[in-house]
This record gives C-alpha cells, structure tokens and sequence, in this order.
C-alpha cells in the first residue's frame, strides 16, 4: 500500500484507495478478507506509506479482522514500485530467506482464496495466479506448451499469451525473491526503470534454472478494484 492512489485523486477522491468503501466495507477489508481461511495459522505483512491517518486506519482494520499475526510496516519515502515496496517491508521486519512469500495487491479481491493442492505448483520454486483473459494491461505468463502448467516467461503489460496475472505471486523462499530483485535491478534496462514490477522478476529465476509455474483461476473469481472505473462499477 505504498503507492500514491493517483488516480483517485486526479478522479476526485480524497481517500487512499484501501481506505474507500465498498458495499459496507473498506476496500483493504475486502482485499484481505480473500485469505480468511490463513488468519490464524500464517503471517501477514501490511506495507504502507507513514501517514498518521494510515496508521490508525490499518491498526483498526486489522483488530476488526482478527488476524492472529500480523505486522505493519511503514515507509518514510515513496519506492519505484510494488517490488521495492516489498523488498524494504521484508527488510525491516528482518524477514528470514526460509521464509515462504506471498504478494498480493491491495486493490483486487479473491473470495474464498486457496492456496494450491497440485503437487506441481506445491513443489514449484515459484507459481504466479493467472485468469483467460484480453487486453494489454496485465502481467502475462507464457507456458512451456498449452499442456504444462510450467513457465518459460513472464511479460509486464505485453502480451506474450491469453494468461493475465491476477496479481498474486509466490516464492517458495524469500531469499528467492530478494535474489531476483537485485539481480534483475543490475540487469535491467531502461525500459523497464520507469517502475519496478513483481512479476518480471521471476524471468531471473527462470533464466537461472528455477522451477516456476503457473495455477490458473477462472475470471468470476477475481474483482478488480484498482481504477476509478472499476470501483465505481462495483458500487
């Protein structure tokens, strides 16, 4: 939750767009109410800019939820992106290379959410949630073929496939993620230095012999409340 909510505000709202309502709830409630079923038995880790009214929201939301464990980390200065974000929460929280990580965004709602039972993706060094889908304002997932569920390459808003990431992303190891982070900021070009994106970084892993999969969800399963639009259709 460290980016800016620009659009909202060009769009007139003045509220963070995890702090907006929908149907009788925050945006962030929704969000975070897709993992229910893991309130009791996993971490959870909130990042977000340091803001007084920040703070004193997030502490409400999550006593209301009743997240046994859970950490609010918050940032003195904006990052490039979703990447960094993570990187700097992981960082000061001194989140172990053991740890198993997974990312999702605050401004897309997955009721019901599982993780995975394929044997496959369980054993994967990483697997990225995708949905049949148009456009080209996603993330996209290319197969090995159209019978594996195994990646061979990930593509920020270029569509190299029908296979849109719904925004959730897992590393079996942190220690993985923070690899790919650093080794993928060396490399990177600058085209890809506007904004510093999650998925792409599973390319380095890829390119470094990792096992990286997807699991595919069907699109009624995801909500999308990321821009002005969709939350006010969602109203």
């Amino acid at each position: 939750m460290a980016g800016h909510s620009s659009r909202f505000l060009k769009a007139g709202y003045d509220l963070p767009k995890f702090m907006l309502t929908v149907k009788g709830a925050t945006v962030f409630s929704h969000s975070v109410n897709s993992f229910k079923e893991y309130f009791e038995t996993l971490p959870f880790l909130f990042i977000a800019r340091d803001e007084r009214n920040i703070r004193e929201f997030l502490r409400i939301e999550c006593e209301k939820l009743s997240i046994t464990n859970h950490e609010l980390v918050f940032l003195q200065k904006s990052t490039r992106g979703q990447s960094e974000t993570v990187v700097k929460g992981l960082d000061q929280l001194k989140v172990s290379d053991d740890t198993p990580l997974t990312i999702f965004n605050i401004d897309t709602f997955r009721p019901k959410f599982r993780f995975p039972k394929n044997n496959q993706i369980c054993s994967a060094d990483g697997y990225l949630e995708v949905f049949k889908g148009s456009g080209d304002n996603w993330s996209y997932v290319r197969p090995v073929s159209g019978k594996s569920t195994k990646i061979i390459e990930v593509a920020e808003k270029k569509r190299i496939s029908n296979l849109c990431c719904t925004g959730l992303y897992h590393f079996k190891r942190t220690g993985n993620f923070r690899e790919a982070y650093n080794g993928k900021r060396v490399a990177k070009s600058k085209a890809e230095a506007k904004e510093e994106y999650v998925a792409p970084l599973y390319n380095y892993l890829i390119e470094r012999g990792s096992n990286i999969h997807y699991q595919k969800v069907e699109l009624k399963d995801v909500v999308f409340c990321g821009t002005p639009s969709e939350y006010e259709s969602l109203l």
